[in-house]
């Protein structure tokens, strides 16, 4: 699933391609792709016509698309294989397309959501006076948001009675942040992934911290991670930060720092990776 540099991407494209146009015409071509949105596929092409799309905005995973003047949004996830496209009109339509949203400008390109497992979707939603989708309201910010506030997420953190990545996961604690960026934070700060967040004292939380912004910034700067094609920015290109992964997915590959052979175990349904030696696990007590 996308994490927050890739969601980053895509939101980067939109404002470059969508913000400022106006909608003439939507067409939802497969009803799963707006099951979020109560009112159903009809409402949802109603409701967008005649709108001028404002300045895209993200929070973690979640991006929308603000309807000016109207005090609602779009919301889009991508779920496991969604992508936003802009394409130009002529060209042909994607396999697993789901929603067409037509401007009524000459520029010549829609927006376009295909999504190949239907796990994502878009959907409409009332936003709070700062602007928020009501149904994200519970989400944390991001750390790679200006008002995020290092401090209070270290004492949150450190209250926790849990372990680290699953903390790390918790997106009602600081969001974005999914399997593939945990390990790789874990991993440049020495860290196993079943340390007890109780154990960590400040220093060593806010050094964490600055890790998960340092991969995150690594991963933005060449286009996120694309492990196959699923994945891509709005004009159909791949990231390549999975050429500069230190941990997640080099299982028997020499661990960067130290040499020692990269362990992969199953945990909550995913996998985590990790180098035995730099990131010893806990010791487990009596």
């Amino acid at each position: 699933m996308p994490e927050l540099p890739e969601v980053e991407v895509v939101r980067r494209g939109l404002e470059a391609w969508v913000s400022g146009r106006v909608v003439s015409e939507t067409e939802v071509l497969h009803p799963r792709a707006v099951r979020r949105h109560f009112g159903g596929a009809g409402d949802f092409a109603a409701r967008l016509k005649g709108h001028r799309i404002g300045v895209v905005r993200r929070r973690g995973k979640y991006l929308w698309l603000p309807l000016e003047g109207s005090g609602a949004a779009m919301l889009g996830h991508l779920g496991m294989s969604g992508q936003l496209l802009v394409q130009p009109e002529a060209v042909a339509d994607e396999k697993h397309l789901r929603i067409r949203i037509r401007f009524d400008d000459a520029l010549g390109t829609e927006l376009r959501f295909v999504d190949q497992r239907t796990f994502g979707g878009l959907s409409l939603h009332d936003t709070s006076p700062e602007g928020l989708p009501d149904v994200i309201a519970h989400i944390a910010r991001d750390p790679l948001d200006r008002e995020f506030d290092d401090f209070a997420f270290v004492t949150a953190l450190r209250r926790r009675r849990t372990t680290i990545k699953r903390a790390l996961l918790d997106q009602s604690l600081i969001s974005g942040v999914g399997n593939i960026y945990a390990d790789e934070a874990l991993w440049r700060a020495r860290l196993h992934y079943d340390r007890p967040t109780m154990s960590l004292n400040r220093a060593r939380s806010l050094e964490l911290l600055g890790h998960i912004r340092d991969v995150m910034n690594a991963a933005l700067a060449v286009g996120g991670t694309s492990f196959d094609s699923l994945y891509v920015n709005v004009n159909g290109e791949s990231g390549y930060f999975d050429r500069s992964l230190d941990a997640y997915g080099r299982a028997g590959e020499p661990c960067r720092r130290c040499g020692t052979p990269m362990r992969r175990r199953p945990w909550m349904n995913r996998s985590s990776y990790f180098c035995p030696r730099c990131q010893r696990p806990p010791r487990v007590s009596s």
